[in-house]
């Protein structure tokens, strides 16, 4: 009897955390993450979709922007999943390219901008917790995250479109012969 009452009282125990946890949500992050989009999305307005658009295909015709500032643009201005999009700016055989540094930057920029991946948000949320307790801080881990994503996207930008469009020849090569 003793165990099952315990199991009742832990088992609801478990349901009220979580009922707290989503609280403290509704309160914090949530409203943080709507006035982010709210800027983002005024910023966009203000600048006009035209001038954006222009931007976007003037780094694509770059390697080093094609691999940072269109990556981050993207996961800035369209958020998680959307981001992949801005892949229609780029040629074919960049585009998976496009994609391994556009999907590697959704987490680094979760520290800085919540909005841009939510999904992300409990495990950078997860991780500077841990920071926070080892008595570093979290605005600090959230900068180095960024930085460090941006020469990570830069590099795999790269690394990729060389190893498709070698293979791209390779498989071209194959088919002539």
């Amino acid at each position: 009897m003793k165990y099952i009452e315990w199991a009742g009282k832990n088992f609801i125990g478990m349901f009220e955390a979580g009922g707290e946890q989503f609280m403290g949500y509704m309160t914090g992050i949530v409203p943080l993450l709507i006035v982010l989009l709210t800027f983002t999305y005024s910023v966009i307005a203000f600048i006009g979709e035209e001038r954006v658009d222009r931007a976007i295909r003037y780094c694509s015709k770059y390697m080093i922007l094609r691999y940072s500032l269109m990556p981050i643009l993207a996961v800035l201005m369209l958020t998680n999943p959307m981001a992949y999009t801005f892949g229609k700016f780029v040629k074919e055989e960049e585009k998976p390219a496009f994609y391994d540094a556009a999907v590697s930057f959704v987490h680094p920029v979760t520290g800085l901008f919540p909005y841009a991946n939510a999904g992300e948000l409990f495990v950078y949320l997860g991780i500077a917790n841990g920071v926070t307790k080892a008595g570093f801080s979290q605005s600090s881990l959230a900068v180095r995250y960024f930085l460090v994503g941006i020469v990570v996207i830069l590099i795999r930008g790269i690394v990729t479109e060389r190893l498709t469009k070698f293979m791209m020849a390779r498989e071209a090569k194959k088919a002539t012969a």
